[in-house]
Protein backbone atom coordinates (compact mmCIF):
# COMPACT_ATOMS: atom_id res chain seq x y z
CA UNK A 1 0.00 0.00 0.00
CA UNK A 2 1.36 3.44 -0.97
CA UNK A 3 2.27 5.71 1.91
CA UNK A 4 0.09 8.74 2.53
CA UNK A 5 1.75 11.85 1.11
CA UNK A 6 -0.32 14.82 2.24
CA UNK A 7 0.02 14.40 6.00
CA UNK A 8 -0.63 17.55 8.05
CA UNK A 9 0.22 18.36 11.65
CA UNK A 10 -3.49 18.03 12.48
CA UNK A 11 -3.54 14.53 10.96
CA UNK A 12 -0.67 13.51 13.22
CA UNK A 13 -2.42 14.99 16.25
CA UNK A 14 -5.58 13.03 15.40
CA UNK A 15 -3.62 9.78 14.92
CA UNK A 16 -1.81 10.35 18.21
CA UNK A 17 -4.96 11.09 20.22
CA UNK A 18 -6.69 8.03 18.75
CA UNK A 19 -3.70 5.82 19.58
CA UNK A 20 -3.34 6.81 23.23
CA UNK A 21 -7.09 6.55 23.84
CA UNK A 22 -7.21 3.06 22.30
CA UNK A 23 -4.02 1.77 23.96
CA UNK A 24 -3.69 3.85 27.14
CA UNK A 25 -0.05 4.77 26.48
CA UNK A 26 2.21 6.52 23.97
CA UNK A 27 3.33 4.65 20.85
CA UNK A 28 6.56 2.75 21.49
CA UNK A 29 8.44 4.48 18.67
CA UNK A 30 7.84 7.09 15.99
CA UNK A 31 8.60 4.41 13.39
CA UNK A 32 5.86 2.10 14.69
CA UNK A 33 3.43 5.03 14.97
CA UNK A 34 4.07 6.14 11.39
CA UNK A 35 3.84 2.59 10.08
CA UNK A 36 0.53 1.97 11.87
CA UNK A 37 -0.93 5.09 10.24
CA UNK A 38 0.63 4.47 6.82
CA UNK A 39 2.89 7.50 6.44
CA UNK A 40 6.64 8.02 6.26
CA UNK A 41 8.47 8.51 9.55
CA UNK A 42 10.18 11.59 8.11
CA UNK A 43 6.78 13.31 7.86
CA UNK A 44 6.44 13.13 11.63
CA UNK A 45 9.68 15.02 12.16
CA UNK A 46 8.66 17.75 9.73
CA UNK A 47 6.19 18.87 12.42
CA UNK A 48 7.23 17.42 15.78
CA UNK A 49 10.45 16.37 17.46
CA UNK A 50 8.87 13.90 19.87
CA UNK A 51 5.58 12.65 21.28
CA UNK A 52 6.03 15.03 24.23
CA UNK A 53 6.06 17.97 21.81
CA UNK A 54 2.79 16.73 20.29
CA UNK A 55 1.19 16.58 23.74
CA UNK A 56 2.14 20.20 24.46
CA UNK A 57 0.90 21.29 21.05
CA UNK A 58 -2.49 19.57 21.53
CA UNK A 59 -3.36 21.86 24.45
CA UNK A 60 -2.09 24.87 22.49
CA UNK A 61 -4.34 23.71 19.61
CA UNK A 62 -7.37 23.87 21.93
CA UNK A 63 -6.43 27.51 22.58
CA UNK A 64 -5.88 28.26 18.87
CA UNK A 65 -9.23 26.73 17.92
CA UNK A 66 -10.90 28.85 20.59
CA UNK A 67 -9.35 32.09 19.34
CA UNK A 68 -10.20 31.30 15.71
CA UNK A 69 -13.83 30.68 16.64
CA UNK A 70 -14.05 33.90 18.66
CA UNK A 71 -12.48 36.06 15.97
CA UNK A 72 -15.12 34.91 13.50
CA UNK A 73 -17.79 36.35 15.79
CA UNK A 74 -18.38 40.04 15.09
CA UNK A 75 -20.07 40.55 18.47
CA UNK A 76 -16.99 39.28 20.31
CA UNK A 77 -14.81 41.97 18.76
CA UNK A 78 -17.01 44.70 20.30
CA UNK A 79 -17.12 43.16 23.81
CA UNK A 80 -15.37 44.67 26.81
CA UNK A 81 -12.59 42.72 28.56
CA UNK A 82 -14.97 40.97 30.99
CA UNK A 83 -17.26 39.62 28.27
CA UNK A 84 -14.37 38.71 26.00
CA UNK A 85 -12.87 36.60 28.77
CA UNK A 86 -16.23 34.97 29.52
CA UNK A 87 -16.60 34.15 25.82
CA UNK A 88 -13.08 32.72 25.78
CA UNK A 89 -13.82 30.48 28.76
CA UNK A 90 -17.09 29.12 27.40
CA UNK A 91 -15.59 28.44 23.96
CA UNK A 92 -12.38 26.96 25.36
CA UNK A 93 -14.28 24.55 27.57
CA UNK A 94 -16.49 23.56 24.63
CA UNK A 95 -13.25 22.54 22.91
CA UNK A 96 -12.12 20.62 25.98
CA UNK A 97 -15.49 18.90 26.27
CA UNK A 98 -15.34 17.82 22.61
CA UNK A 99 -12.03 16.13 23.48
CA UNK A 100 -12.79 15.21 27.10
CA UNK A 101 -11.55 11.62 26.90
CA UNK A 102 -8.11 12.76 25.76
CA UNK A 103 -7.90 15.65 28.26
CA UNK A 104 -8.78 13.33 31.15
CA UNK A 105 -6.22 10.78 29.91
CA UNK A 106 -3.50 13.45 29.68
CA UNK A 107 -4.21 15.35 32.91
CA UNK A 108 -5.99 13.04 35.37
CA UNK A 109 -2.84 11.96 37.22
CA UNK A 110 -1.62 15.58 37.36
CA UNK A 111 -4.86 17.37 38.21
CA UNK A 112 -3.72 18.31 41.71
CA UNK A 113 -0.43 19.74 40.42
CA UNK A 114 -1.26 21.46 37.14
CA UNK A 115 0.53 24.72 37.94
CA UNK A 116 4.05 23.73 36.89
CA UNK A 117 3.09 21.03 34.40
CA UNK A 118 5.30 21.22 31.30
CA UNK A 119 2.52 19.61 29.30
CA UNK A 120 0.61 22.91 29.59
CA UNK A 121 3.56 25.26 29.00
CA UNK A 122 2.55 26.26 25.44
CA UNK A 123 -1.04 26.82 26.56
CA UNK A 124 0.17 28.99 29.44
CA UNK A 125 2.33 31.15 27.17
CA UNK A 126 -0.54 31.68 24.72
CA UNK A 127 -3.18 32.31 27.38
CA UNK A 128 -1.13 34.76 29.47
CA UNK A 129 -0.29 36.65 26.27
CA UNK A 130 -4.03 36.80 25.55
CA UNK A 131 -4.66 38.19 29.05
CA UNK A 132 -1.91 40.78 28.62
CA UNK A 133 -3.55 42.16 25.47
CA UNK A 134 -7.15 41.87 26.65
CA UNK A 135 -7.24 45.46 27.89
CA UNK A 136 -7.98 44.70 31.55
CA UNK A 137 -7.75 48.01 33.37
CA UNK A 138 -5.51 48.27 36.41
CA UNK A 139 -4.61 51.18 38.65
CA UNK A 140 -1.70 53.11 37.10
CA UNK A 141 0.92 53.64 39.77
CA UNK A 142 3.15 55.62 37.36
CA UNK A 143 6.16 53.63 38.44
CA UNK A 144 7.35 51.26 35.73
CA UNK A 145 8.58 48.54 38.07
CA UNK A 146 5.35 48.43 40.10
CA UNK A 147 3.19 48.53 36.95
CA UNK A 148 5.22 45.62 35.56
CA UNK A 149 4.72 43.64 38.77
CA UNK A 150 0.97 44.35 38.58
CA UNK A 151 0.77 43.07 35.01
CA UNK A 152 2.80 39.97 35.81
CA UNK A 153 0.62 39.30 38.85
CA UNK A 154 -2.52 39.67 36.74
CA UNK A 155 -1.27 37.11 34.20
CA UNK A 156 -0.24 34.59 36.85
CA UNK A 157 -3.55 34.99 38.69
CA UNK A 158 -5.51 34.54 35.45
CA UNK A 159 -3.50 31.40 34.66
CA UNK A 160 -4.17 29.93 38.10
CA UNK A 161 -7.87 30.71 37.66
CA UNK A 162 -7.90 28.83 34.33
CA UNK A 163 -6.16 25.82 35.92
CA UNK A 164 -8.64 25.85 38.81
CA UNK A 165 -11.51 25.88 36.32
CA UNK A 166 -9.96 22.99 34.37
CA UNK A 167 -9.71 20.96 37.58
CA UNK A 168 -13.32 21.79 38.46
CA UNK A 169 -14.42 20.72 34.96
CA UNK A 170 -12.49 17.44 35.23
CA UNK A 171 -14.37 16.61 38.44
CA UNK A 172 -17.74 17.89 37.18
CA UNK A 173 -20.34 15.16 36.65
CA UNK A 174 -23.34 17.46 36.14
CA UNK A 175 -25.45 17.17 32.98
CA UNK A 176 -23.86 19.15 30.16
CA UNK A 177 -21.24 20.33 32.68
CA UNK A 178 -23.68 23.01 33.75
CA UNK A 179 -21.90 23.42 37.10
CA UNK A 180 -18.72 24.34 35.23
CA UNK A 181 -20.65 27.01 33.31
CA UNK A 182 -21.88 28.46 36.62
CA UNK A 183 -18.36 28.27 38.06
CA UNK A 184 -16.96 30.12 35.04
CA UNK A 185 -19.53 32.90 35.22
CA UNK A 186 -19.17 33.44 38.95
CA UNK A 187 -15.36 33.26 39.03
CA UNK A 188 -14.77 35.58 36.06
CA UNK A 189 -17.35 38.11 37.24
CA UNK A 190 -15.95 38.05 40.79
CA UNK A 191 -12.44 38.65 39.45
CA UNK A 192 -13.54 41.68 37.44
CA UNK A 193 -15.57 43.03 40.35
CA UNK A 194 -12.43 42.88 42.49
CA UNK A 195 -10.38 44.50 39.72
CA UNK A 196 -12.90 47.27 39.09
CA UNK A 197 -10.76 50.39 39.29
CA UNK A 198 -13.54 52.98 38.92
CA UNK A 199 -14.48 53.18 42.64
CA UNK A 200 -10.79 53.19 43.61
CA UNK A 201 -10.07 55.97 41.14
CA UNK A 202 -12.99 57.94 42.55
CA UNK A 203 -11.55 57.60 46.05
CA UNK A 204 -8.11 58.65 44.83
CA UNK A 205 -9.56 61.69 43.04
CA UNK A 206 -11.58 62.57 46.13
CA UNK A 207 -8.47 62.25 48.28
CA UNK A 208 -6.54 64.55 45.92
CA UNK A 209 -9.38 67.09 46.05
CA UNK A 210 -9.45 67.08 49.87
CA UNK A 211 -5.66 67.40 50.01
CA UNK A 212 -5.64 70.39 47.62
CA UNK A 213 -8.52 72.09 49.44
CA UNK A 214 -6.77 71.62 52.75
CA UNK A 215 -3.62 73.27 51.38
CA UNK A 216 -5.65 76.19 50.01
CA UNK A 217 -7.47 76.66 53.29
CA UNK A 218 -4.20 76.77 55.14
Amino acid sequence: MAKKKNITNNDIITYYMDFVLEHGHQPKTVYAFAKANNFEEQKFYEFYGSFEVIEKHIFKAFYDNTIHALEKNEDYMSFDARNKLLSFYFTFFENLTANRSYVIYALEKHKNSLKGLQLLSELKHAFTNYIEHLGIELIEIKQEQIDRIQRRGLKETAWLQLLLTMKFWMDDSSAGFEKTDIFIEKSVNTTFDVLDVAPIRSLIDFGKFIYKEKIHMN
